[in-house]
């Protein structure tokens, strides 16, 4: 019985000794990584220690020492020996072959395949994964908060049809200053003699100036001919055109008609009145002349003509009496021979004037 249970056991270690190098049989090295722990296990769990060539009558050169006749301990009576595929014969052949029964394959030897690192003696590195520092943490801001509710929709707002643009009003003028108004009759004058109707001075005429017309109805007037030169004594012809003026109304001055009456218009509201013609002599052409001395000539013209049409009149001159430089004008009169009155102070009032050389 131990006889038998060595003979086993001289097999066993046979068939490991000597499994890398029968036929038909294939040893699975897989490439393992350098340092693994399933192949630091592998290794110490299979290693194995060989007996000793002599004292294990078992081995492959215990079997090629002994005699041909010699019966092989290791087989079992009763037991038919295992025989392998004959192998490839000689072109020579054996005296005497000997069959041995190949050796069990123990599949708990064969490695499993490394699944990680690289195959062991290459010099390839995995790099680690690129790292920006340890993780932080995820961002919160605090519990969840409930949606926003505005209620219920709101109807659109409506402003009602389109407003015209706003415009600036004009900046507030300021008010100019009140009027100091003067004395407007006699008695709160300068305590004058009251003017009588004559060509008298240093007087206070109490007289209402009166109506004023439209302006578009204000009288105009314009001399539209005169002789340039003249000589002493020559007789010569001016002409005068006036409007808007009816020439019906004259109060004698030297009668004491003069600054009597107020101005008055017609029905169809132009000014009643007349015009005077004069010419005086110019001591200078630098300065104004002096007012008193008389003119030369002086006619005033009253012919019931005249109203809202221009028309033309000729004032005849009998000569002046002396040489130089005569100032010839003409101008319209109200009824007490003021010159009427505008309805506008930028109006030019009913006058004009000539320069007429007398040689």
């Amino acid at each position: 019985m131990a006889l038998a249970a060595l003979t086993v056991l001289a097999t066993a270690a046979t068939a490991l000794s000597g499994c890398a190098g029968q036929p038909g049989e294939q040893v699975v090295n897989e490439p393992q990584a350098a340092g693994d722990p399933a192949v630091a296990a592998s290794d110490d769990q299979y290693s194995e220690s060989a007996p000793e060539p002599e004292a294990d009558p078992t081995t492959p050169a215990a079997a090629s020492k002994r005699p041909a006749d010699q019966p092989d301990p290791t087989r079992q009576p009763n037991r038919p020996a295992a025989t392998t595929p004959a192998a490839e014969e000689d072109d020579e052949p054996s005296p005497a072959r000997t069959t041995t029964a190949p050796p069990s394959v123990n599949r708990a030897t064969i490695r499993p395949p490394a699944t990680t690192g690289p195959p062991r003696g290459s010099t390839a590195t995995t790099r680690p994964p690129v790292t920006t520092g340890p993780p932080q943490p995820p961002v919160t801001t605090g519990p969840p908060q409930p949606p926003v509710t505005t209620g219920p929709p709101q109807p659109p707002v409506t402003t009602g049809p389109p407003q015209p643009p706003a415009t600036t009003a004009p900046p507030p003028t300021t008010a100019p200053p009140g009027l100091e108004f003067g004395p407007d009759e006699c008695s709160e004058g300068n305590g004058l003699q009251t003017h009588d109707g004559f060509q008298n001075g240093n007087r206070c005429v109490d007289t209402q100036m009166g109506e004023v017309a439209e302006a578009a109805d204000n009288p105009t007037l314009l001399i539209t001919e005169a002789p340039e030169s003249v000589g002493v004594n020559q007789p010569f012809t001016i002409r005068v055109s006036t409007r808007n003026l009816v020439r019906d109304r004259f109060l004698p001055a030297g009668q004491g008609g003069y600054y009597v009456d107020m101005s008055i218009l017609t029905a169809q509201g132009l000014v009643r009145g007349h015009f005077h013609t004069a010419c005086r002599v110019l001591t200078s052409t630098d300065v104004a002349p002096e007012p008193a001395p008389a003119p030369a000539f002086f006619v005033a013209t009253e012919d019931r003509q005249g109203g809202s049409e221009p028309d033309i009149i000729e004032i005849r001159v009998p000569g002046l009496p002396q040489a130089g430089t005569f100032q010839c004008s003409a101008w319209a009169g109200d009824a007490s021979h003021r010159v009427p009155m505008m309805q506008r102070a930028n109006q030019i009032p009913a006058l004009d004037a000539v320069r007429v050389e007398v040689r």
